[in-house]
C-alpha cells in the first residue's frame, strides 16, 4: 500500500502539471482580432472545363466592420436573449458545453457543444472550422484570455462583425445591406430579431429558401422556421425586459420579410446558376460547410464548357423570341425554361440553363429544380423495366412489339384481374390526350405516338416498384419519385433537368451509368482538396435493354411526336413529355456524345405553383414535341457541329411478344404467291375494349408495319419485300435474299412469327 504522502504527492504533482499546462496554453494563445478576420476573407474562383477563369465570387468584398455604437441596442439584446442570457455575468466559457463536446468526441461524434457568445466570437475568427479536441481546448484558452483582456462591448462587437448571416454576408453591416438595403444602425427591433434568427443557420432560416443546398430548405419551410424563431426571439427580449411593451407590440405585428436576393458581382446570365451548381456539388462531396466555403479561398474547376453554355442560352432565347410575346399575350407571361446537357459514359455536365439570370431576380436554378413533373418522358423507364423484368404473366423479358389496348378511357387492372379502385371505391379510368380509337397497338407504336393507356397497364403488369428501380439505377434520385400508383407510369415524378439528361445518358451509353458531376477539382489556397474524382461508371441495365430502348426512341423522332428533332440532321433518340393540365412540357434526347433535357413550364411568381400552358404561344396547348424540342434541336446543332454522326449500337431481338389480356389472337395468313398482292390481315372483331386498328399507313415504322411487313424489316403480320423467310429462300419467295441484314428466321429483330 502506498503511503498517504506518496498519494498526496502524486495528486499534487498531477494537478500541478495541469495548472502548468493550462498556464502555458493561456500564455501561448493570442486574442483574436476582427480586423484580421476581415482581411483574411477571400473570393472563391470558378474555372471553366478548359481551365480559363469563369468568375471570382465570395465574401472578399462583402464584409465591413462597424463599432458597437453603430449597432442598434435591439440587435445586441436580440443575440444575448436568444443565445447567451448570462453574457454580461459569465466568464466567457461554458464548462458544461466543453464537457459535452469532449463526451461527444469520445463517442465518435462531433465536438459541437453549447457555446457562449465569447466562444462563438473566438470560433468565428478561425478560417478552419475543424471539430477536434485540440481545437476545442485552444478555443477554451483563447476565450478565457478574451474574457480578461476585452470588454463585453468589444466581445459583442467582434461577434456581430464576424458572424455569418447567409447570402455571402459576413458581419451585421453586410447583413443589414444584403437583407434590408440599409445601414446597420437603421435596423428596427423586428429586423434585428430576424437577423438574429439567421445565426441559427442561414441555410434553413432565410425565407428566400436554399433548396439548392438542401432540398428541405424550401422557401416555404424556411419562412415557417424563420417566423417561429423571429417571434420567439422577440418574446425573449420582451421577457428579459430588453424592449418595452409598446416596442414588442409594434415589432410582433408583422414579419419583416427581407428583400429578394440580388445578383452579386459577376453572377449574371447563366454564371450564377453554374456557380450555384458547382457550390452545391462541393458541399455535398466534402466536409466543407457552407460557412467555410463562403469565407472564400477556394479554386473550383468545373465541367462546364463555355461554348456549350452559350449555345444553350442562345437556343432558349431564340425560341423564346420566336414563340413567346409576354408583352402582348398574358398567357406567355411567367414561362420558364430549364435545361441540362450531360456526357454519356462520363456524367460530366457540360452545359445548363437555369433561367433568366440573377440580375432579373430569378434565383432558382431551373436546371436543378424539383417540382416540375416530367410527363411522358418517363415512359422509356416503364418499357425498360418490361424488357428487363417482364410482366407477372410473361416468362422473361417482354418484346416492344407486345400489344396493349391503346383506347381512351380504360379501366386499369391489378395483377389479379380486379380493377384498380379510387378512394371512393369506383374504378380508376386512364385517359389519353385524344379519344382516337387505337385498339390494340404495340408498345413500340404507343411510344411513338405517346399513347398513355398502354403504359399505365404495362406499369401495373411489370410492377411500379420495378419501374422505380430501373429509373433509380439510371440516375433518378430517390427524393424525386412520386407515389407508386397507376399514374406513376406517366411521369408524375419530378426529377431535375440534370437528372433526366443523366438518366437518358444511360440509354445512350448502352446501359452504363455515371452520376452527374460538375466539379473536377477543388483547391483551398492552392492545396488540393480530396474527394473530387470522377464518379464510378456502373452497368445500370443490360446492354441490350438500353439499346432496344434507344431503337424505340429513334422511331419517336423519325415517325412520332419528336419529329421536329429531325432538323438536327443526324441520328438521335428522344422522347417528348406533356403533363396533366399542360403545366409542363419536356423533351429529352441524345446522341452517343451528348444527352440533353429541356423543360418548359409556367409558374405563379407569388405562390410558386405551376400554371397551365393552354393558350401559351398562341397554341391550344404546348407539347413536348413543340417548343422544348425546338430548343433541344437548336442547341444540339451547335453543340455537335463538326462532330461525327456515331449512330447507335445495333440492338438484338429481345423478349417474346406477350400481348395484354384481351388482345385478339393473330389470324393465320394464307401463303402468298409472287404474283399476288399482299393484303391487310383481318381486323379483330370490336369488343368492349377493342376497336379496329388503324390502317397500315398509320402503323409503319422503322421496324416495319404492325399488320403488314414493312419494306425495311419484317412486321408482325405478313412478310414484306424484305421480310425474312422461316427457311432458306427458294425461287418462289417474294424476296430471293430472304431477311435483310438484321433478319433471322423471323425476318428482322422485331419480325413477327410470319414476318
Amino acid at each position: 500500500m502506498p503511503s498517504w504522502k506518496l498519494v498526496s504527492g502524486l495528486c499534487i504533482g498531477f494537478f500541478g502539471s495541469l495548472v502548468a499546462v493550462a498556464g502555458i496554453g493561456y500564455a501561448m494563445v493570442g486574442v483574436p482580432n476582427e480586423e484580421n478576420a476581415a482581411a483574411l476573407s477571400q473570393n472563391n474562383v470558378y474555372y471553366w472545363a478548359d481551365g480559363s477563369q469563369m468568375v471570382a465570387a465570395g465574401s472578399g468584398q462583402n464584409r465591413q466592420n462597424v463599432t458597437i455604437d453603430r449597432i442598434p441596442k435591439a440587435m445586441q439584446w436580440a443575440v444575448i436573449s436568444a443565445e447567451n442570457k448570462s453574457f454580461y455575468q459569465d466568464s466567457g466559457v461554458d464548462p458544461m458545453g466543453i464537457a459535452r463536446a469532449v463526451a461527444n468526441m469520445a463517442r465518435g461524434g462531433d465536438t459541437q457543444g453549447g457555446s457562449t457568445i465569447t466562444q462563438q466570437f473566438v470560433k468565428n475568427t478561425y478560417l478552419s472550422q475543424e471539430q477536434s479536441l485540440s481545437r476545442k481546448f485552444k478555443e477554451m484558452f483563447i476565450s478565457i484570455k478574451v474574457g480578461t483582456k476585452l470588454t463585453k462591448g468589444e466581445i459583442l462587437q467582434g461577434y456581430l462583425n464576424t458572424s455569418y448571416y447567409g447570402r455571402g454576408a459576413y458581419g451585421i453591416q453586410a447583413a443589414a445591406q444584403t437583407y434590408y438595403g440599409k445601414e446597420a444602425y437603421q435596423l428596427t427591433p423586428s429586423e434585428c430579431a430576424f437577423l438574429a434568427a439567421l445565426l441559427k443557420g442561414p441555410t434553413y432560416y432565410d425565407p428566400a429558401g436554399n433548396d439548392g443546398i438542401d432540398t428541405t430548405a424550401t422557401a416555404k419551410a424556411n419562412r415557417k422556421r424563420s417566423e417561429a424563431r423571429w417571434s420567439w426571439i422577440l418574446e425573449q427580449m420582451h421577457n428579459d425586459k430588453r424592449i418595452t411593451d409598446k416596442q414588442y407590440q409594434d415589432a410582433i405585428k408583422k414579419y419583416p420579410m427581407p428583400d429578394p436576393r440580388k445578383a452579386s458581382k459577376g453572377m449574371t446570365g447563366q454564371i450564377g446558376y453554374l456557380a450555384d451548381t458547382a457550390k452545391k456539388y462541393v458541399l455535398n462531396h466534402s466536409n466543407i460547410s457552407e460557412k467555410q466555403f463562403d469565407q472564400g479561398g477556394y479554386q473550383i474547376r468545373t465541367t462546364f464548357k463555355k461554348a456549350n453554355v452559350e449555345a444553350l442560352a442562345k437556343a432558349v432565347k431564340k425560341v423564346e423570341k420566336e414563340k413567346l410575346d409576354p408583352k402582348n399575350r398574358e398567357l406567355d407571361k411567367h414561362v420558364q425554361f430549364g435545361a441540362a446537357s450531360v456526357k454519356p459514359k462520363d456524367g460530366a455536365i457540360v452545359a445548363l440553363y437555369g433561367g433568366a439570370g440573377y440580375e432579373n431576380g430569378h434565383f432558382n436554378n431551373n436546371a436543378d429544380t424539383s417540382g416540375v413533373p416530367v410527363g411522358s418522358t418517363w415512359k422509356p423507364f416503364v418499357l425498360a423495366a418490361a424488357m428487363e423484368h417482364g410482366t407477372y404473366r410473361s416468362d422473361g423479358p417482354l418484346s416492344p412489339l407486345s400489344k396493349y389496348n391503346g383506347n381512351d378511357h380504360l379501366k386499369v387492372k391489378n395483377n389479379d384481374g380486379t380493377y384498380v379502385l379510387k378512394k371512393d371505391n369506383t374504378p380508376f379510368f386512364q385517359e389519353n390526350e385524344s379519344d382516337r380509337p387505337w385498339g390494340y397497338i404495340s408498345l413500340y407504336k404507343a411510344m411513338e405516338q405517346s399513347v398513355n393507356t398502354p403504359f399505365v397497364q404495362l406499369g401495373m403488369d411489370v410492377g411500379m416498384r420495378n419501374v422505380r428501380d430501373v429509373a433509380e439505377k439510371s440516375g433518378i434520385l430517390d427524393g424525386s419519385f412520386a407515389t407508386l400508383n397507376p399514374s406513376f407510369a406517366l411521369g408524375t415524378s419530378t426529377p431535375s433537368a440534370i437528372r433526366m439528361a443523366d438518366a437518358y445518358a444511360t440509354f445512350a451509353a448502352a446501359g452504363k451509368q455515371a452520376a452527374p458531376y460538375s466539379v473536377t477539382s477543388v483547391k483551398f489556397n492552392g492545396q488540393e482538396v480530396e474527394g473530387f474524382d470522377k464518379p464510378r461508371v456502373t452497368q445500370a441495365m443490360p446492354e441490350n435493354v438500353a439499346n432496344n430502348v434507344t431503337n424505340v426512341l429513334e422511331n419517336v423522332i423519325e415517325n412520332g411526336t419528336g419529329k421536329k428533332a429531325l432538323a438536327l440532321g443526324r441520328t438521335a433518340a428522344g422522347k417528348t413529355g406533356t403533363t396533366d393540365e399542360n403545366k409542363s412540357a419536356w423533351f429529352v434526347g441524345y446522341t452517343q456524345q451528348l444527352s440533353t433535357s429541356v423543360a418548359m413550364f409556367r409558374e405563379d411568381p407569388k405562390s410558386a405553383k405551376l400554371l397551365s400552358m393552354n393558350g401559351t404561344a398562341g397554341e391550344k396547348s404546348i407539347h413536348g414535341g413543340d417548343v422544348p424540342t425546338l430548343v433541344w434541336t437548336e442547341y444540339m446543332k451547335a453543340a455537335l457541329k463538326g462532330k461525327p454522326d456515331l449512330g447507335f449500337p445495333e440492338a438484338e431481338k429481345i423478349g417474346e411478344i406477350q400481348d395484354a389480356v384481351g388482345a385478339p389472337s393473330p389470324t393465320p395468313t394464307p401463303s402468298v404467291e409472287p404474283s399476288e398482292t399482299v393484303t391487310e390481315s383481318p381486323s379483330p372483331t370490336p369488343t368492349e375494349s377493342s376497336t379496329p386498328s388503324p390502317s397500315p399507313s398509320d402503323t409503319c415504322g422503322f421496324f416495319g408495319c404492325e399488320e403488314d411487313g414493312g419494306a425495311q424489316n419484317g412486321g408482325t403480320g405478313n412478310g414484306g419485300t424484305d421480310g425474312g423467310a422461316s427457311t432458306e429462300p427458294t425461287p418462289t419467295d417474294t424476296n430471293l435474299d430472304g431477311g435483310n441484314s438484321r433478319g433471322n428466321g423471323n425476318g428482322g429483330i422485331f419480325g413477327g412469327p410470319e414476318g
